[in-house]
């Protein structure tokens, strides 16, 4: 942990984290590294680093001082011993199955996983002999009851994408590791700032930093960061031999947007608590699920294990799918587009979109209907958020 950044709070580790100011120049910022490879001093020293006997920079696939210090104030404010940066979400996901999976291993996973997610597990690591469960990982129950003598990691996301279902981290974690396997905890819906999965027993947890760690809709990188060091190490090798590295100049604009990254974490919260409010209220709309209300089946776990609800709402019409369509061609100040936390709000259609890869009985089994909208609420003014979906449910009824 940085000297500046220990035992502060979070808001203060998302801009004094890491290795700052630079410490060759005094940069206040963190300088760009763009270079392939680094020089040695001589030939002991090049060898004395490949060996690991030396510490400093060989190859930017390896290591990189960018993106080594986002690295460091990730694993900052997730609260783990080291952290590895990717080129992209998917790039951590298949990073971690080949740290963490061999032919024979088995998965339980979350089901209604990101789409790509679950088809990464469910069709490319079964041709390595990998198999997978995918059930409702909210049943605590059901999960010891999915559990083989092969199973090797449970893969849970809490919040899950797009049901807003949540899972209980802690028992979870006491099951997986009864089971001699690993919980693993995609942590992109939540941040940091609103969930901190390693202290409450996970031992790796997985970031789409595209989302809220970046939020500026500007970037496409993945973090996994690891509870211990010996992961921490699987983890790198298999970064390294798979080569999914994330770039500097990625890397630095991460560290950059990390810094604003709680107060648009709750700014945007706060926004989704009035539209939440608004949705559950109004005529037109059969259902909302956003773990901010009364009304959500995990509310007291998600009291207990988060720090706020978050700013990801689902939500389904009365009129079902057309009505959703109408909606999404008029509203005018969300931006019809996948991902989410931006800075912007997004809305979009999960079934004809992110998880279009699953066939519609896994989708429905998985909570995901075809008239099921995911709206990511971004930090523009509350009151014209507000205004623009009424006047366009209004239309609805």
């Amino acid at each position: 942990m940085s000297k500046h950044s220990k035992g502060m709070k979070l808001g203060t580790i998302a801009i004094h984290g890491g290795p700052q100011p630079d410490p060759r120049f005094g940069a206040v910022n963190v300088p760009i590294y763009q270079s392939s490879t680094f020089a040695f001093e001589n030939a002991e020293d090049g060898a004395a680093k490949f060996k690991g006997e030396r510490s400093g920079y060989i190859y930017t696939r390896i290591g990189n001082p960018t993106i080594n210090a986002l690295e460091e104030v990730a694993a900052e404010l997730e609260g783990g011993c080291c952290s590895v940066a990717l080129s992209s979400g998917m790039g951590a996901m298949s990073t971690l199955c080949f740290a963490v999976l061999k032919q024979g291993d088995h998965v339980v996973a979350t089901h209604s996983l990101y789409g790509p997610s679950r088809l990464f597990i469910e069709k490319h690591m079964s041709r390595y002999g990998v198999t997978s469960t995918f059930l409702d990982t909210s049943d605590v129950q059901a999960v010891k009851d999915a559990i083989r003598p092969e199973t090797k990691m449970i893969y849970i996301e809490t919040p899950a994408n797009p049901t807003m279902l949540v899972s209980d981290i802690q028992a979870l974690a006491q099951v997986a590791h009864e089971a001699g396997a690993i919980l693993v905890v995609d942590n992109t819906f939540a941040s940091p700032i609103l969930q901190r999965p390693l202290s409450l027993g996970a031992d790796i947890v997985l970031h789409s930093v595209t989302k809220f760690i970046n939020g500026h809709s500007d970037v496409v990188g993945g973090l996994l960061i690891a509870k211990d060091k010996e992961w921490g190490k699987k983890l790198r090798m298999a970064m390294k031999a798979v080569g999914t590295n994330m770039d500097p100049h990625q890397a630095y604009l991460v560290v950059r947007g990390i810094k604003t990254l709680k107060i648009r974490v709750l700014a945007a919260q706060e926004n989704a608590k009035r539209m939440a409010r608004l949705l559950d209220e109004h005529p037109a709309v059969e259902w909302v699920k956003y773990p901010g209300l009364d009304s959500h089946p995990q509310k007291d776990l998600v009291d207990k294990q988060m720090d706020g609800p978050g700013s990801l709402i689902a939500f389904e019409l009365k009129g079902g799918y057309e009505a959703g369509k109408k909606l999404l061609d008029n509203i005018q100040i969300p931006v019809l587009a996948v991902s989410l936390g931006g800075v912007e709000s997004l809305i979009q259609h999960p079934a004809s979109m992110t998880h279009a890869s699953m066939n519609h009985e896994e989708r429905l089994s998985a909570g995901i209907t075809d008239g099921l909208i995911r709206f990511s609420v971004g930090i523009e003014d509350g009151d014209d958020l507000i205004e623009d979906m009424r006047r366009v449910l209004d239309m609805l009824v």
